[in-house]
């Protein structure tokens, strides 16, 4: 994967026509068959500098975890999270459940932000106005999926402790060779998503997993913007 630096450019176009709080959000375990979806929140400061913040699947875990520090132990810089446990994501599914949890994460900041960077699809409905960016290099976004990918992380080590068999420290839920064969031999625990077909049929995944090499995904970058309705 190629290494691309995040900075203010959606940000700087919004505070030229007047927009002066922004929030970046961004979501973490959409696609694991365990555990919670997290998202997170994130207002930066208009001056906010970091010579090593990016998307937080481009970071090693260890780097992760240092800019997640300095990101919480600054004063400056406002963040809240949303959680939305497996059971919600089984009644409700899993899109529906990661616009709850980004929902819920703006919803906890004390003061509410003029408009909102999403990572991916537009997010409707949604309390505020938001601009929908596919792709995009944001630093408010790179920040917030900082913040929910270690959150979640650190949920998935403690499940670790409770569900050892697992090895959820190892994969934090995802769909990997070893989740698979340990999903096969002990059947699903009570943080799988009982909804996701890889968990009511773990042989099936398996197979799968050895037959079909994987086909890496290609999307164009683009945003997408979607004013507040009027009332």
């Amino acid at each position: 994967m190629s290494y691309r630096r995040c900075g203010f450019r959606y940000e700087k176009k919004l505070r030229v026509i007047g927009v002066a709080r922004i929030a970046g959000i961004d979501e973490a375990g959409r696609g694991a068959l365990a555990g919670p979806v997290v998202a997170a929140a994130v207002v930066l400061p208009e001056k906010f500098r970091h010579r090593k913040l990016n998307d937080s699947k481009q970071l090693a875990p260890e780097l992760r975890e240092q800019i997640y520090s300095e990101l919480v132990s600054d004063s400056e810089v406002r963040w809240t999270i949303g959680i939305v446990d497996s059971m919600e994501i089984d009644r409700i599914n899993i899109l529906r459940a990661s616009h709850r949890a980004m929902r819920l994460a703006i919803e906890a900041l004390i003061e509410p932000p003029d408009h909102v960077l999403i990572d991916g699809l537009p997010v409707i409905p949604f309390p505020l106005p938001q601009t929908a960016i596919i792709d995009g290099i944001s630093l408010s976004i790179a920040a917030a999926s900082v913040i929910a990918k270690v959150t979640r992380d650190r949920m998935m080590r403690d499940f670790c402790a409770h569900f050892p068999q697992y090895c959820f420290d190892q994969h934090k839920g995802y769909g990997t060779e070893l989740h698979l064969l340990k999903l096969h031999e002990f059947g699903p625990c009570p943080i799988h998503r009982r909804s996701f077909e890889p968990v009511a049929q773990p042989l099936l995944a398996l197979e799968e997993l050895v037959q079909i090499p994987p086909s890496p995904a290609r999307r164009t970058r683009r945003e997408v913007s979607v004013p507040l309705p009027e009332a």
